[in-house]
């Protein structure tokens, strides 16, 4: 449904990659930019409009590039600018947008910038990080902890301060108040916009600034879990009223969205942690800020059609003004399938995976696809010993972290151990059941999942232009079907999603009761006197004229 003017991301399909787990061409079991390239008609194949490239900047890997060392370069594991650029021409040869992970809020701490601004208190450098004074007992100047675990706040012996870390010790927070800062980074974005990416995903991008008078955040009333006991990351412990989502924010995001203005067609397109999520989500995505954002509310565990009804009322300023961008699954989050199909049949969970992409492809907004969702990869129980992740390393064992999402694309099946991915051993193991639905096996199989993917990304670019920016409407039903009315200046649609385990049933308002049904044939469904009847896993879609009423 993307068109090809300037807002050809409106209702765009985006495929993330994480280039360490895509395809290795060297040799060295870690994916590479030569592999993404190599891969491009896979990903045409698809049907998406553009792709989402993960951090492949040069870096320690202490965050597995979310650590920049330098803004301006490829590090060597993934190739090098020139490997880049050709990615770019032969992307675009194809149709194919690029945008690119850019990381604003913090560096690595052996980037240059931060090895000059320890050095000293009056360094050319020395305020373009946040440090601060201890308390008159040596304590951090706060109460602020980090994301991962453990403190914000971490000891410099040269210049006798504390400096900044919202996330890793190594991930210091630039002092984004600083205009130098502000100015360095957005010529580093130009940097890329010179050589042709189409966008970019901004991380963490409501954590750029930092509360100046360094307040400490309050208490939050502890969420306990289903045994009685207390979050397991002391991050939830705490209201982030002052470490992140400051106004600043907003006033810089204008900043960035003049520099895209420069470049027609280009796209930001914002990743958004809080605990206001839909209400920073709106103000980012208006006034001239970000083009879209997305949060983790389709991220969490939930998925029954009552915490979706209450996801889209809570999101109703940003979907009706703003421009969403919806992810069910990421390189941060246990894969889908299996966050959101605890406790179900393996048939059950693999029948419910293309109901969650067509509900992706029928709200407002845009659409994020993580690369291995079209194949129906599950998450993998990584053993303590092959862990990577810092993040599941801290919090071990009641949180494994992310490297179970974050495993090897198997490419072939066949009995190549390493799944077509690489020659040697990669740096995460890859699962026999995830060789087993390598692309090799669903390829020439019209209903495997892969193909499934394909049929409903296609069905979705035939929808009319006018559906991406078509008002939304939810239906309340009270079962676990979720239903939703979508209205153009001439058509009606109602989309209606089994999302339970148990048939449920759907009374038509009059004006559908003859409309025509343009649901995907790869999904059950049945109407008799106007009363819909959908299966679990079962979908229908409705097209009708204007001026249908509401249920």
């Amino acid at each position: 449904m993307a068109g090809n003017s300037t807002e050809w991301w409106r209702n765009s399909v985006i495929y993330q990659i994480y280039p360490r787990s895509f395809c290795d061409t060297n040799g060295d079991g870690i994916g590479d930019i030569p592999g993404i390239t190599q891969k491009l008609d896979y990903v045409k194949s698809l049907g998406v409009d553009a792709i989402w490239i993960s951090p492949f900047f040069p870096s320690p890997m202490v965050d597995f590039g979310y650590d920049v060392a330098n803004y301006r370069d490829v590090d060597p594991l993934f190739g090098s600018l020139g490997d880049f650029d050709q990615l770019i021409d032969a992307a675009h040869q194809r149709s194919l947008k690029i945008i690119i992970d850019q990381i604003l809020s913090h560096t690595s701490d052996q980037h240059p910038w931060f090895r000059e601004s320890r050095s000293s208190r009056d360094n050319p450098r020395a305020d373009w990080y946040v440090w601060a004074d201890p308390k008159p007992d040596g304590n951090p100047p706060n109460n602020w902890v980090s994301v991962f675990g453990g403190g914000s706040w971490h000891w410099c012996t040269r210049r006798r301060q504390y400096y900044l870390a919202n996330f890793l010790k190594a991930q210091p927070d630039l002092n984004v108040h600083n205009r130098e800062v502000q100015a360095q980074l957005l010529a580093d974005m130009q940097f890329w916009l010179d050589r042709g990416v189409d966008g970019f995903r901004l991380d963490a991008v409501n954590f750029i600034f930092h509360q100046q008078a360094l307040d400490d955040n309050p208490a939050r009333p502890l969420k306990l879990d289903d045994q009685g006991l207390p979050p397991v990351n002391h991050y939830d412990y705490q209201w982030h009223i002052n470490d992140k989502s400051q106004p600043e924010n907003r006033q810089f995001l204008q900043r960035i969205r003049q520099l895209m203005d420069q470049y027609p067609g280009t796209v930001t397109m914002g990743e958004v942690g809080d605990d206001n999520t839909q209400r920073i989500m709106a103000e980012y995505t208006t006034h001239n800020r970000l083009n879209m954002a997305y949060s983790f509310d389709l991220l969490s565990e939930d998925c029954s059609a009552q915490f979706l009804r209450d996801t889209l009322e809570n999101n109703r300023e940003v979907i009706e003004k703003g421009w969403p961008c919806w992810s069910v699954g990421n390189h941060d989050v246990p894969r889908s399938i299996s966050r959101w199909n605890r406790g179900l049949s393996d048939e059950l969970a693999q029948a419910r995976a293309p109901l969650f992409l067509l509900l992706q492809l029928t709200l407002r907004g845009s659409v994020c696809l993580y690369q291995g969702e079209e194949l129906g990869l599950s998450e993998v129980d990584i053993a303590f010993e092959d862990l990577v992740d810092p993040y599941g390393i801290n919090l071990w064992p009641e949180f494994k972290g992310r490297d179970g999402c974050r495993t090897p694309m198997p490419w072939v099946d066949g009995g190549d151990q390493y799944a077509g991915f690489s020659t040697r051993k990669p740096w995460l193991p890859i699962p026999k059941e995830h060789r087993l639905l390598a692309i090799s096996q669903q390829e020439d199989n019209q209903h495997s999942m892969l193909n499934q993917f394909r049929t409903l990304i296609q069905w979705h670019r035939q929808l009319p232009q006018s559906l991406a920016t078509a008002a939304q409407e939810v239906v309340p039903t009270g079962n676990e079907l979720l239903v939703f009315l979508r209205r153009t200046a001439h058509e009606a649609y109602l989309v209606a999603l089994n999302l339970g385990t148990t048939p449920e049933t759907f009374t038509l308002p009059a004006a559908f009761a003859n409309a025509e049904d343009i649901t995907p044939s790869l999904f059950r469904n049945a109407c008799s006197a106007n009363v819909l009847t959908l299966m679990p896993a079962g979908a229908c879609v409705l097209r009708g004229e204007t001026g249908t009423e509401s249920p």
